[in-house]
Parts: C-alpha cells; structure tokens; sequence
C-alpha cells in the first residue's frame, strides 16, 4: 500500500519543470535528521508525492512525482567537497545522509497554493498548513492528497 508525501523545493534550485525535463533525480542535499529518516525508514518505492515549490512569491503544490528508488541510497553531495551540501564528518564507510530516486509523474492544471490550502478546512491536519512547519518532507494523509489532487484539477 502506496504511502502519501509532500516534497518541498525552492523552484530556484530545482523547480516541477525541472523535474519534468529530468524525468528523475535523487532527493539529495536534505540536511535534516527528520526529513532523512522519513527517506531512509518509510518512504518505498510507487510512493506518491505533492511537489511543493517553497520559499517563492506563490508557494503552493504544482504536481505529482512518485518515489521510484526502491530504497534510500547515500546521498553523493555529501562526499563532494565542491557541493553545498558537503559533510567533512560523513565517510563511504559511514554515509550521514541519504536520498530516494524521485520522478516525474504529472502536472497540475492548476497549482494549489498555500494560501487555497490553509483555507480548506477537508485539509485541517496537514502538516504545511501549521505555523513555523519548515520540514522539507511531510507525511500526508491519503484523503488530504486525495483533496490536493482535486483542488489541482486531476480529478
């Protein structure tokens, strides 16, 4: 049975439509205890996944990937001295951090913003609507993507 997430990216950094030409990429540089867990403990592969755009003028869901990795792998950037996300005190050995494989799967129709988010009271619960919520990767409830999917126009 499918588990239900939203995946949050800057579009700056690495927006929907850069996934789209991708196809798929590793969910690599996350930098949080709680967000790698979740990557490393739960999350499987036919996963699906709310990508959020955060930190932009209108933060809000554009569309559905998927986790297509079957488990989480070493996340690279952290072995690469060049990279921003590298950790001196990670080792090959003894990786700190780790990522799934996420794809592209389709767009909405229309983005469901934060703002339409926090004004539908079917989606009271959701972790992103809450005050100060800044985890990169949120569990979500099955009924609550089910209702971001209809809000977004695909069904």
């Amino acid at each position: 049975m499918p588990c239900y997430w939203l995946m949050k990216s800057e579009p700056d950094t690495f927006s929907f439509d850069a996934l789209k030409a991708k196809g798929s990429t590793l969910w690599d540089g996350v930098r949080n205890y709680q967000a790698r867990n979740l990557m490393r403990d739960e999350m499987r592969k036919g996963d699906r996944v709310l990508f959020y755009h955060s930190s932009c003028a209108e933060p809000g869901v554009q569309g559905l990937a998927r986790v297509a990795s079957a488990q989480a792998v070493p996340d690279p950037t952290q072995f690469d001295p060049s990279s921003d996300y590298y950790d001196p005190k990670s080792t090959e050995a003894a990786p700190r951090w780790v990522c799934v494989e996420v794809a592209y799967d389709r767009p909405f129709k229309q983005g469901v913003t934060l703002a339409r988010i926090k004004e539908c009271d079917a989606l009271e619960g959701m972790l992103v609507r809450k005050r100060g919520q800044r985890l990169s990767i949120q569990p979500v409830e099955k009924a609550h993507f089910d209702r971001i999917c209809k809000m977004g126009g695909l069904f």
